[in-house]
């Protein structure tokens, strides 16, 4: 009875995960897949032109929507003292947007359960 309990603590002990081959080549493969660098890379590129987009949404749709309600005509020439914030505005609002957005699709991604 001892050596089955034994055959069945090695059957359910986990394998050790295979290292990377040998060879240059072989070990950047291992690297890519072990540390999902394409994951990344593709994350990042699509995260810069979603940055690009909400951009061009606020200071083409939002921003002009604004200097309705503000007596300016021009919101970039807006300034608080000696201080201008049309700029810093339109960053903010872009990063509020994008950060929604980011959040939307974690949240769909926990719905679906994506890792």
């Amino acid at each position: 009875m001892l050596e089955e309990l034994r055959e069945i603590r090695k059957l359910l002990t986990p394998k050790p995960a295979p290292g990377p081959g040998k060879g240059l080549i072989a070990e950047f493969k291992f690297f890519l897949s072990q540390y999902k660098v394409l994951g990344l890379a593709v994350g990042f590129i699509l995260g810069l032109y979603l940055g690009g987009l909400v951009k061009a949404l606020v200071t083409d749709l939002i921003l002009p929507i604004i200097t309705y309600a503000v007596p300016t005509s021009n919101i970039n020439a807006y300034t608080v003292g000696p201080f201008g914030i049309g700029d810093f505005s339109n960053a903010v609002i872009t990063f509020v947007i994008v950060a929604f957005v980011i959040f939307l699709i974690v949240q769909v991604a926990k719905h679906y359960k994506i890792e």
